[in-house]
């Protein structure tokens, strides 16, 4: 094992020096030899933290994971990492993935441990553990935090995020008070545990099983359910297990893994997010995936999961309905939606994780949460990518939280060059915003942002809300949090703040977008763009030292995964020599 190189194996003259001298501080530590001497070294990197609502439960589930890795065999070791809260990280933790990542990787590379537990859940965690995995390569597992319970206010079940959005609109308009919004503040999320709908963290922990780097049926198990202890420790033991049958990451986060990972990201009708992610680790992986794979794969996947922000129900009626495997057993009755022969970290092929599984209903009827593919939600996968002289590179959009009316749609574009501005102006009557008009944020990628900040549910000003106004359409080159709704085009690449189409529109030129055709269009002549073009100047750098001047100089676009390069291309990176 890995680990050897630190201890040896035998007595005290074992080794050298060096490894002496690592036993000493082992006994510092209070271990006895024959706790850690010749067994599997499991790191947990645990992105517990006292601010990470998400992931405040993880400091106990350590401990069970501990339990299953001593119950195996192995001999485990606590690490704590970045823990990435979504909901208090500025300007957004998309900024801090790949310090998350990097700091994952180092720390299995240099220190001695044979493999690695992963315990993340929120957005950005399990992405940014599993590229830092695939880069160290050692035998990983993940175990991912759970959602939390359901909310609850007045009788009515809230989903976090989600529901958030459509109280605050309903503020807005003066349609509720500020008594029914301290109420809400108690009630939207009442446990621990990250999203129960359908956002970026279901989504992620979702395809880190469909991966096959999780335990099958983990990634629903609600956080406070015994049966997301009893998960923590069957993991733990498993680590144990990968090490000794050597399951690398490089083994299971194959080509067709991933694939598998974008049909179950869109069969669930997950979060746009999940497209830059998974772009990002399949690069980590050595795997090609690419967005116009996501939108052939969506044309012919139905959504099968009826789950806000898409559907009606919440991730605890979706794990009790049977959980992924259910999902993953209809989704297989596709034909080649899947590849069942595949290896995963349980040994086992992925056939296993669904084989026999079963969707249930209320009382035992059939299921109405995990549809068929006879009844989908919808006939295909949720997010399409749209390409046109506006987003040459692509972008994103979840047409199934869209009003169906503006899927397609011509219209005056509105544009703001900061989330400043918009904050600031958007309820203005003066900015002659109607119906028809087309809201356009730049300033807000992967650059500008910086770190491509979920800024891409741009708000309707409130004299429309008003008015009863709902949806508008929305291009922005910056992200949107996967528990949000609205015909919200993402990701536009290349970003404005490189000089991307999207730094050449102004007020008043129009916009098509054609979810059908994949179309998102600048409608102005192309020699007045070239024209613009050669106008722009290019913004000053925001950094001038530290990680934020790192992550300028290297980060890539959206289309790209927003990895750094030289994390992301191939290429030797020596391990340590522990003598």
């Amino acid at each position: 094992m890995r680990s050897a190189a630190w201890f040896g194996e035998g007595g005290a003259a074992d080794g050298g020096l060096r490894t002496f001298s690592h036993r000493s501080r082992m006994r510092q530590l209070g271990y006895l030899p024959e706790e850690h001497l010749g067994k599997p070294v499991i790191a947990i990197l645990n992105t517990w933290s006292d601010i990470n609502p998400c992931h405040m439960h993880l400091r106990e589930r350590a401990e069970q994971v501990k339990r299953g890795v001593w119950q195996a065999g192995g001999f485990p070791l606590e690490f704590p990492v970045a823990t990435l809260s979504e909901t208090f990280q500025k300007p957004t933790p998309m900024l801090y993935r790949n310090l998350l990542a990097m700091e994952a990787e180092e720390l299995l590379r240099s220190y001695p441990v044979d493999g690695a537990v992963l315990m993340g859940g929120c957005d950005k965690t399990v992405p940014a553990l599993l590229m830092g995995a695939a880069s160290a390569g050692l035998p990983a597992v993940v175990v991912p935090a759970g959602p939390m319970l359901r909310g609850h206010h007045r009788g009515r079940t809230l989903g976090s995020g989600t529901d958030l959005w459509a109280y605050w609109d309903e503020y807005r308009a003066g349609r509720i008070g500020g008594c029914e919004m301290a109420e809400l503040e108690c009630g939207l999320a009442r446990s621990p545990g990250h999203c129960m709908t359908m956002g970026t963290a279901s989504t992620m922990t979702a395809a880190a099983e469909a991966l096959g780097m999780a335990l099958p049926g983990s990634s629903s198990i609600p956080a406070v359910d015994s049966a997301h202890h009893r998960m923590a420790a069957a993991a733990g033991a498993r680590a144990v297990a990968a090490v000794r049958e050597e399951l690398t990451p490089a083994r299971i986060m194959t080509r067709d893994a991933f694939t598998d990972a974008a049909t179950t990201v869109l069969a669930l009708g997950g979060s746009t997010n999940a497209l830059i992610h998974l772009v990002a680790m399949a690069g980590r992986a050595g795997v090609d995936l690419a967005l116009d794979d996501f939108d052939r794969i969506g044309r012919r996947v139905p959504v099968l999961a009826d789950v806000r922000p898409v559907g009606a129900f919440l991730m605890e009626d979706f794990h009790y309905a049977g959980g992924l495997p259910a999902l993953l057993r209809r989704l297989s009755e596709v034909p080649g939606a899947l590849h069942p022969d595949r290896i995963t970290v349980t040994g086992k092929d992925f056939g296993t994780y669904y084989e026999g599984a079963e969707a249930y209903g209320p009382d035992g009827t059939a299921s109405t949460v995990i549809r068929t593919a006879q009844d989908p939600v919808s006939r295909e996968g949720g997010v399409a990518v749209l390409r046109g002289n506006l987003a040459p590179d692509g972008a994103v959009i979840k047409h199934l939280a869209a009003d169906p009316r503006l899927l397609t749609h011509t219209g005056p574009a509105v544009v703001f060059d900061s989330y400043r501005e918009l904050q600031e102006r958007i309820d203005d009557p003066a900015l002659g915003v109607t119906e028809d008009t087309v809201l356009v944020l730049r300033g807000a990628g992967p650059l500008g942002g910086p770190g491509m900040p979920e800024y891409g549910m741009l708000p309707i000003p409130a004299y429309l809300l008003e008015r009863g106004v709902k949806d508008l359409v929305r291009i922005s080159d910056a992200r949107m949090s996967g528990t949000s709704y609205g015909t919200c085009v993402l990701h536009v690449s290349p970003e404005s703040h490189i000089g991307g189409p999207l730094a050449l529109v102004r007020t008043g030129d129009p916009i098509t977008l054609d979810v059908p055709r994949r179309l998102l269009r600048l409608v102005v002549d192309d020699a007045e763009l070239e024209r613009r073009r050669r106008e722009w100047r290019a913004p000053p750098a925001r950094y001038e030292r530290g990680y934020g001047a790192l992550y300028a100089e290297h980060i890539t676009q959206a289309d790209e995964g927003c990895d750094f390069d030289f994390l992301a291309r191939p290429g030797r990176n020596p391990a340590p020599d522990p003598s």
